[in-house]
């Protein structure tokens, strides 16, 4: 079988394959001979219909239909054989099936052209990723967050005390009782608003809590004291009954209560850790924090030449990869929100157009994925980097002894191993030659106007498509 490849944009590849006479004679008569075998015709035994029947019957345009649909299958399952080609989903016909069946012989050679997505090859200029000149930003070990760390753990095993003789203070516990209510031209509460209302409810006197507003007017209040407290719900706020809106929050303290934390000692070590001393207690949490703070600029800088690397890439992506990417992420996210206790059945409630929202927020994330996933497996096999089986069936075993007991699927086992140790390798290979500029944390974060300005671009991007009719699974 004769077929002519045509590189065509968007890393697609065009086949022109030319399906001999033989190929063409011989579908057709297993068609045929199909037909006349499963046809029911009034007057003759499902089996026994006679060929000129079957062919008189259903008509020689349905009949070229059907054995034309076979041979472009069958073909292009050869040729991809033939050809070794990295096809990645569906080929799409590019040949009009019209032309196909007007010239369409039964003993004569039939032509046909199909296009479809090939797995790309890494484009860049040479040796571009080893000239890389990255920034990231350095996380540093604070001390405080020891004390905080600590702080915590007092909470945790903290003891409530009722408060006496003095009204609420920051760090109390209130229980409240507490309606709102829409605010009248004159400032004064208008209707009641059912959604928000609660009885013995628990407010953590916390700055930050709640919405603002709230918290800093318990701040004062006396048991069995109520009040009434002006507050503006945020634009972005959950329930849309009371977003961006002003409304009068009417609280009735009922109960204060403080925290009386114990004491940070060497029992309090005991109690928390494998210590027997609060001073060994603290060297270990100072030697974690300062390893976690080393672990994220680590990871920063990775990040960083990760998405160096996604730019070095000069060469265009298929939709179908990019599709996949984007179900892969959207697939991740909502088994982030499940994990939050969130109900996906509420969230996607609304069809559809929740599901294109995220597959459309996570495509600019999909192609810079793809583009960097390309570089770093082109590096690995130029520079020599790629994992070995010792390396592969070390991390294999050791996550199998990590999930023992749970069905694990070992061929994506390999994959993800095999996958993880290359880019490992060729990250940790490029940090060592790469520049890179550690700036202070938090100097790196856009602005609300390079966000917009993404997400701008992210919408506007042009995808190109190739219309054309599938064929084939």
């Amino acid at each position: 079988m004769k077929v002519t490849q045509e590189k065509l944009p968007d890393s697609q590849i065009g086949l022109e394959i030319e399906i001999p006479a033989e190929s063409s004679k011989k579908v057709y008569e297993n068609v045929v001979n199909k037909l006349a075998r499963s046809v029911n015709i009034p007057g003759f035994r499902r089996g026994k219909v006679p060929r000129a029947i079957v062919l008189q019957r259903l008509g020689q345009s349905y009949i070229k239909a059907t054995v034309i649909e076979e041979l472009i299958d069958t073909s292009i399952k050869a040729a991809v054989k033939q050809e070794k080609l990295p096809i990645i989903g569906n080929f799409n016909l590019r040949s009009d099936m019209e032309s196909l069946m007007q010239a369409f012989e039964p003993d004569a050679p039939l032509t046909v052209s199909v296009a479809a997505d090939v797995f790309p090859a890494a484009e860049y200029e040479p040796d571009s990723y080893k000239t890389l000149s990255v920034q990231a930003e350095e996380i540093k070990y604070d001390p405080i967050t020891v004390d905080e760390w600590l702080k915590e753990e007092q909470k945790k095993r903290a003891t409530l005390v009722p408060v006496e003789a003095r009204p609420a203070a920051m760090g109390d516990l209130a229980i409240v009782d507490y309606r709102a209510f829409t605010v009248q031209d004159d400032g004064t509460a208008g209707d009641p608003i059912e959604e928000v209302e609660g009885t013995d409810f628990n407010v953590q006197l916390e700055e930050g809590r709640f919405v603002k507003g709230i918290v800093e007017g318990i701040v004062g209040m006396a048991p069995e004291e109520t009040k009434q407290i002006p507050v503006t719900f945020p634009e972005d706020y959950p329930l849309e009954t009371v977003a961006g809106e002003n409304v009068l929050f009417e609280i009735t303290v009922k109960e204060l209560k403080f925290q009386e934390l114990p004491e940070l000692d060497d029992d309090f070590a005991e109690e928390v850790s494998d210590f027997e001393m609060i001073a060994e207690l603290r060297q270990d949490l100072e030697k974690q924090f300062q390893e976690q703070a080393g672990d994220r600029t680590n990871n920063n800088i990775k990040g960083a030449i990760k998405k160096a690397l996604s730019d070095v890439f000069t060469g265009s992506l298929p939709e179908t990869l990019i599709k996949q990417e984007c179900e892969r992420l959207v697939a991740q996210t909502a088994r982030e929100l499940e994990e939050m206790g969130l109900d996906l059945s509420k969230i996607f409630q609304s069809g559809d157009d929740m599901l294109k929202t995220l597959q459309n927020n996570a495509r600019p994330e999909a192609i810079a994925n793809l583009k960097s996933q390309l570089m770093i497996t082109e590096i690995a096999s130029k520079e020599n980097l790629e994992p070995t089986n010792g390396e592969t069936e070390a991390k294999s075993a050791e996550l199998r002894q990590q999930f023992k007991g749970q069905k694990i699927d070992q061929g994506r086992l390999e994959t993800y191993v095999y996958s993880t140790i290359l880019e490992e390798k060729v990250l940790n290979w490029l940090k060592d030659i790469v520049s890179v500029e550690l700036l202070p944390e938090g100097s790196l974060k856009p602005s609300e106007e390079e966000e917009e300005t993404e997400d701008s671009e992210a919408e506007t991007e042009e995808t190109v498509t190739v219309e054309a009719t599938e064929v084939g699974e």
